[in-house]
C-alpha cells in the first residue's frame, strides 16, 4: 500500500453553531522535500529493472522531483502537488 505524502496547507474548523472557518498555514521549502522525497521513496518499487513503470507513473515521479524547480514558492508547490495515478 501505498501513502501519499502531499503537504497539506488547508485547515477547516467548525464552530459551536456549524459555521466554517478555512485557513491556510504556510509551508516551507524543507517540508515540501521531506514529503516528496517519501513519497519518491514509497514508490521506488515501481522503478526496478524487472518492472516496467507506466508512462503515468514516470510523469508523476517526475513532476515530484520539479516541483522545487517549478515553483518559486513552497506554498505554491504544496498547493499544486501532483496527484498519484491509480
Amino acid at each position: 500500500m501505498e501513502y501519499h505524502m502531499k503537504v497539506e496547507r488547508k485547515t477547516i474548523h467548525f464552530d459551536v453553531n456549524r459555521n466554517k472557518t478555512v485557513s491556510y498555514r504556510d509551508v516551507t521549502w524543507e517540508e515540501i522535500r521531506r514529503s516528496r522525497d517519501a513519497e519518491l521513496a514509497q514508490t521506488d518499487w515501481r522503478a526496478v529493472k524487472d518492472r516496467t513503470m507506466s508512462q503515468d507513473w514516470k510523469d508523476h515521479r517526475t513532476a515530484l522531483r520539479d516541483l522545487p524547480q517549478d515553483h518559486e514558492e513552497a506554498n505554491d508547490a504544496a498547493d499544486n502537488w501532483p496527484e498519484a495515478p491509480e
